[in-house]
């Protein structure tokens, strides 16, 4: 069994028969009353977000998760398909449980969070960073790029980025899929 000393960002509890992974946690001392730990829960399989605080040294119940390489098929009415790259094995997932859908290409590898006790996906995590290939953009003025000014771009997903002046259609871009911002352009 785990304790509250076994807290971490990322880790996965079952807490009354959901799932929740921990965002972030922290201690509360005090002079006269035992030490508190505290943790934001963000549910993996459903949308809510929780505080639950313990006393330190409390029994918590983490859930044994696996992560696996899948290559991402294609999208339809039932989701979106993915491919085990071990054994083949084709998973279809909802939107909900991806991290970052609007960036997902066609073959883009991926890892998906398997539940270690009912081997059912928990969730899909991109890349940090992805490489896209701007589709639209308004073509930048030369000499505008002296000042951070950002405008905005189509990349290959749909997906729209802002990009400074300089980037210009069909470049490639580095692109942060946690926060959907502008890395830097990439040479071919």
């Amino acid at each position: 069994m785990a304790t509250t000393a076994d807290m971490r960002t990322g880790l996965i509890l079952k807490i009354d028969g959901n799932l929740y992974s921990v965002i972030e946690f922290g201690q509360n001392k005090t002079a006269r009353a035992a030490a508190k730990v505290w943790a934001k829960l963000k549910g993996v399989d459903n949308a809510r977000t929780i505080e639950v605080t313990w006393n330190s040294g409390e029994t918590i119940f983490p859930v044994r998760v696996e992560k696996k390489n899948y290559q991402f098929l294609y999208k339809d009415d039932s989701g979106y398909s993915f491919m085990d790259n071990e054994t083949f094995e084709q998973i279809t997932v909802p939107e909900n449980m991806i991290d970052a859908p609007q960036f997902l290409k066609d073959g883009q590898e991926v890892g998906v969070l398997i539940n270690g006790e009912t081997d059912q996906p928990m969730g899909v995590e991109l890349p940090d960073k992805i490489v896209l290939k701007v589709t639209y953009s308004e073509p930048g003025v030369k000499g505008d790029t002296a000042t951070r000014t950002l405008k905005p771009a189509t990349v290959e997903t749909g997906a729209n980025v802002n990009v400074p002046l300089f980037v210009n259609e069909g470049e490639l871009i580095r692109v942060n899929t946690k926060t959907g911002e502008y890395v830097e352009r990439v040479k071919e």
